[in-house]
Formats: structure tokens, C-alpha cells, sequence
């Protein structure tokens, strides 16, 4: 199957970047280096072309209690303009995915918009079209993925830079808050929001005006591989690497991220998940640091100290703002405290490690 490609890939191509394949896009996974974008982003701003994420709009008088049955947060707290992090779990309480769901503007044709992962967007489409189906609910689900563009301004100077060729105030804008701004002469749905830790924003704007926006936001450009080092440095989970509903299935607890498990309200997978909370986990998604020189990635072993496996590094890189290889992975609640030591096998040499709070940078 052909790879999708995002709006720009000629843009981005003419500019230098490489490009990988990620969730069947062809996306740009590096323009100057990894390490000099992902330091761009840490201490001026940089700007990611994230237009592999999917966009999926809910209108119509049931659009809440759908939304509401279908993610694990609770979406009758979103006032318009409000978003959040958000699971989407199956009956059994496994991750399907995450998301971020914004509630739009009143008046607007749509009610929410929530965000998939990249190829994922189908997917989900299918995923709520069937259950309003079978719960006969009055809504209308759209996949507009590929109508629009999605950019990530990041970094601690993103407000300036965007304050600049913004219409409207968008310092107004909190944590998680979003509205509709005009920017280059392009009305965009801005949302303080991203993934790499910083401060900054996400733009979902019409694809056909894409590049008067890209260009406008003159900054250093970033791919997918500062992505990356980013997320992982501040412990987020990456979709298909730090969770699989397929290859490694894992419930929002182990994952690390019960709290977006809203259990006074009902979901798929909510009784499956109040059984995970009373019980307990067996395994816990864990920072770790390795003591010994080496780079931990996806798939190393990590043992006890008696050689003994006890689980998989999930995400791994050498940080670059730390300067330090660190590692996500799950392992038994035993093992799950920081300061436990363990060892990543690395390459065939067992190389001692320690567990390690996250987000790393704060650690």
C-alpha cells in the first residue's frame, strides 16, 4: 500500500529533510540533525509538521454521550474550548489508543474533535460509526484527516512567535485550552497544546493553506526523531512502542495513566478497569537510567540482578538534554521503585540500570 503523505512532503523535501515511514505516513523524521532541533525546541522554539495525526469530528444531539462512551475520560467537564487526554479502551480495558478531545465553539458544525494516532484514523472512524450504531444514538462521525494540516509550535519563545503573526490574542489561551485564531490569514483551531513538554501550541488548519502557515512560523524545523527524544525525555507514551492493543496490550493503570480513568462514568471497558484498580497491576510502566555506558532501545531485555528477564525496554534513546541513555519499559511491581537497580541487556552485555522517576528531566 501506498504511504500517505502530508500536505508538505514536497516542501519538506526541497528544504532537506529525511523522511521515514511512520503509522503508513511518509513523514519527515529529520531536517538539520535530531540533536540540534530537539535543543531548539528545549531552549527557543521549533515547529513539527504533525500532520499524520488523525482528526475525527462528532456532531449531532448524542455527540456527548457518545464521546463519553467511547474514551475513558470524562468529556461533560470540557467546556467549549477545553480539551483533554484521553483513553480509548475495549471491553477488556486495553489501551486502544490515546487521544486528545477538544469540545469546540458553540456553533460550530461539529461538537468534538478528537485527535487518533497516526493510521489509526479509519480505524476509530470504524470504531465510533459501529457503536452509534448499535447504541442508536443520533450523531454524525466524520474523518476529515485529510482535509487538514496539523503543526506543533514548541518551545519557551512559541508564544512570541506565533503573538506575532496571530490575529488575536492567544496568550489568553491556558494548559489544554483552544480556540479558533487567525494566523498568516488562516483561521486555525490553536490549542495550547503538544508533546514534548514545553510550552507551545497546535494548529489544525485547512491542508490547501498549510504552507502560507509553515512558512509564516519561521523557525527551525523539526521531524519525527526530535519528536521523539522529546516525548521520551518527559516519559509520554509513544502509540505501537510503549503500548500495542495487538503486540503488547496494557491497561491505562499499568501505562501510567490511570488518571485519565474517569470510573464514575460509564465506558467501554470501565468494569474491566475498576476490577484493575481494586487488584492492583502485576507490571508498572518505569523510567530507566542505565549506570553503565550504552544506548537502551525498543526491545532490550531488562533482568534482575540475577540475569533474569523481567521485562522490555519499550522507548530508549541517549538523552540529549541529560546527556544520559535512558529507557521506558514495564516491569513487576517489585522491581518498580526508583533507585531499584536492574540491568538492559544491550547488545548481548548486561548493563546495570536504575529505575528512574519521570518526567527524566525533572528527576
Amino acid at each position: 500500500m501506498a504511504l500517505r503523505k502530508p500536505p508538505l512532503r514536497d516542501v519538506h523535501d526541497a528544504r532537506g529533510a529525511t523522511f521515514t515511514e511512520f503509522g503508513g505516513w511518509d513523514m519527515p523524521v529529520e531536517f538539520e540533525s535530531i540533536t540540534d532541533e530537539h535543543r531548539a525546541v528545549r531552549e527557543e522554539v521549533g515547529i513539527f509538521d504533525v500532520s499524520h495525526m488523525g482528526e475525527i469530528e462528532v456532531a449531532g444531539p448524542d455527540a456527548e454521550a457518545l464521546m463519553q462512551r467511547l474514551t475513558t475520560n470524562d468529556v461533560t467537564a470540557l467546556d467549549p474550548g477545553d480539551s483533554h487526554y484521553s483513553m480509548i479502551t475495549d471491553e477488556d480495558g486495553v489501551i486502544v489508543d490515546d487521544t486528545v478531545v477538544y469540545r469546540l465553539p458553540e456553533g460550530d458544525e461539529a461538537e468534538f474533535l478528537f485527535v487518533p494516532n497516526a493510521g489509526h484514523d479509519e480505524q476509530m472512524h470504524e470504531h465510533w460509526t459501529a457503536h452509534r450504531n448499535e447504541w442508536d444514538l443520533d450523531a454524525t462521525v466524520s474523518n476529515a484527516t485529510d482535509e487538514y494540516a496539523m503543526f506543533a509550535l514548541q518551545g519557551p519563545d512559541a508564544p512570541e512567535l506565533l503573538g506575532e503573526v496571530a490575529e488575536e490574542s492567544i496568550l489568553d489561551l491556558q494548559k489544554f485550552e483552544a480556540k479558533y485564531a487567525t494566523v498568516a490569514g488562516v483561521e486555525c483551531w490553536t490549542a495550547r497544546t503538544g508533546y514534548t513538554g514545553e510550552d507551545g501550541f497546535e494548529l489544525v488548519l485547512p491542508a490547501a493553506e498549510a504552507e502560507t502557515v509553515w512558512e509564516a512560523l519561521d523557525c527551525q524545523p523539526c521531524g519525527l526523531g526530535a519528536r521523539d527524544t522529546l516525548r521520551l525525555e518527559m516519559g509520554f507514551l509513544l502509540s505501537g512502542q510503549d503500548f500495542d492493543h495487538e503486540d503488547d496490550p496494557r491497561n491505562p493503570y499499568e501505562a501510567g495513566v490511570g488518571w485519565t480513568v474517569k470510573l464514575d462514568t460509564e465506558f467501554v471497558g470501565r468494569d474491566a478497569l475498576e476490577r484493575v484498580e481494586a487488584e492492583g497491576v502485576e507490571e508498572e510502566f518505569v523510567g530507566i537510567k542505565l549506570v553503565d555506558r550504552g544506548v537502551p532501545r525498543h526491545g532490550y531485555d531488562v533482568t534482575n540482578t540475577d540475569d533474569v528477564i523481567i521485562g522490555q525496554v519499550t522507548s530508549g534513546t541517549m538523552s540529549p538534554t541529560l546527556g544520559e541513555p535512558i529507557a521506558l519499559g514495564y516491569v513487576p511491581t517489585e522491581y518498580a521503585d526508583p533507585g531499584a537497580v536492574v540491568n538492559v541487556v544491550v547488545r548481548g552485555q548486561s548493563k546495570k540500570a536504575k529505575i528512574a522517576n519521570t518526567p527524566f528531566l525533572s528527576d
